[in-house]
């Protein structure tokens, strides 16, 4: 019976693999989540098990053990870009040629979410893997299929469909990038669907597809429709962004990405989008696929709400304030170093030790100059706004015991310190990427 089938989801808490996993309860399979995190997977689903594992670096040996209780494989994992979180050459081929080689030929049925346009001699390294990952899954033994959705349309945001929300809100101008590149949408519920479609074996196997709408819209009037559907205005102004500068964009996303941050504005999603997402549904539908919903009915099945448009506007002034906060704090700690001497004598003159004033002020330029640097980085840029509110506030009660008198100072030394601990607050608390 299907509800027999065990079905264990690579990739399962992220945009694609979350989908997957409610579609498969949904038709009777019992899904176990494969991630990196089991606290993030159970945050995704607590409804469902989870194991923990690294796909990058995973052995033969690890996914023999992990997969022994497989019936089927859905593979949702994959990265965009080289970076301090992900390698792409691990993630799309070197995991695909271990999980291969640990199943063999014993039957598993194997799913992969792969993405149109994936090609050996594509322009990007992205799809360059994605698409020598896809060949290693063709020549192997197992009952393989491989779908390659176009660009996928979600009530969660996450990545390519974050960014089209964000450059939709875009108030007042038109941010035109792209215009006339031809884009494909798929809805996750339809890629979903087409999952649980080759998993309950309605789909013969072996079988290459593109899963995708078959309108085709200029991404400028994709743009429009979504900035209607989120309830803004018509842009009054237009601005057609400049090669040079959308590269130097790309270029700084980039170096973002080895710090931890995986931006969509990198130089893979640029190019990406610069040659158009697009594919051909025919082989989906000649084998017995469901049709994809047109973005019409994927836009009238999930409305736009308050959270929609919160978000949509607050998407790109993250990197904004976690920029302004690492910026204040990196002056912060270099100030002190140079006025050091000052700040000295404005503690001993309200009678602190000279020992203890000099202890005070380096220590607190150290702290701000590496609270500042932290906060540039992924993984430590939570830490760091936690920091820096439990500093902030220490600096404010020893002012208080120390110098009360700076409160009454005409240029607010001391009451700027609340922005600050308000800023590092609201960052906090959108740092999540899912």
């Amino acid at each position: 019976m299907q509800s027999q089938k065990t079905v264990y989801v690579l990739g399962g808490y992220g945009l694609i693999g979350s989908a997957c996993i409610r579609a498969l309860v949904r038709d009777g399979f019992s899904v176990v989540g494969i991630g990196r995190s089991i606290d993030k997977g159970k945050q995704s689903n607590p409804a469902i098990e989870w194991r923990e594992i690294n796909i990058s670096t995973a052995s033969t040996q690890d996914w023999r053990e992990l997969l022994s209780n497989a019936d089927i494989i859905v593979n949702a994992a994959g990265a965009l870009q080289n970076g301090a979180r992900d390698n792409l050459i691990a993630i799309h081929e070197t995991s695909i040629a271990r999980i291969t080689e640990a199943i063999g030929d014993s039957g598993k049925k194997f799913i992969q979410i792969s993405a149109v346009g994936a090609d050996i001699q594509a322009s990007t390294d992205f799809m360059r893997t994605k698409a020598r990952g896809d060949q290693i899954i063709m020549q192997s033994k197992l009952e393989w299929y491989v779908l390659r959705p176009s660009l996928v349309i979600a009530r969660d945001a996450y990545g390519g469909t974050a960014l089209l929300r964000a450059a939709s809100a875009f108030p007042i101008v038109n941010m035109r990038i792209f215009p006339e590149v031809p884009v494909q949408i798929v809805s996750v519920d339809d890629v979903a669907d087409a999952v649980v479609q080759a998993a309950s074996g309605s789909i013969r196997p072996k079988l290459l597809t593109d899963i995708t709408a078959d309108e085709c819209y200029a991404f400028d009037q994709l743009k429009t429709r979504i900035r209607k559907w989120l309830g803004f205005p018509d842009w009054r102004y237009r601005f057609d962004f400049p090669p040079f500068l959308l590269k130097a964009i790309g270029t700084f996303a980039d170096i973002l990405g080895w710090f931890g941050w995986r931006s969509p504005l990198r130089s893979n999603a640029l190019a990406v989008l610069d040659t158009g997402i697009t594919g051909n549904s025919s082989s989906w539908i000649s084998n017995g696929g469901r049709p994809c919903q047109p973005l019409e009915q994927v836009l009238d099945t999930m409305p736009a709400t308050i959270q929609e448009r919160w978000f949509s506007r607050i998407y790109l002034l993250v990197p904004f304030s976690i920029a302004i906060l690492s910026l204040f704090w990196i002056s912060s700690g270099l100030i002190g170093f140079y006025a050091q001497q000052n700040a000295q004598n404005l503690l001993i003159s309200r009678g602190v030790e000279p020992s203890l004033a000099h202890l005070f002020v380096f220590g607190g330029s150290v702290a701000d100059l590496l609270l500042g640097l932290c906060a540039l980085a992924k993984r430590t840029c939570k830490s760091a706004c936690l920091a820096m509110i439990g500093l902030s506030l220490c600096y404010v009660f020893g002012s208080i015991v120390i110098a009360p008198d700076l409160w009454l100072d005409p240029m607010g030394p001391m009451i700027k310190v609340f922005p600050g601990i308000a800023l590092s607050m609201i960052t906090l608390a959108v740092l999540n990427e899912r």
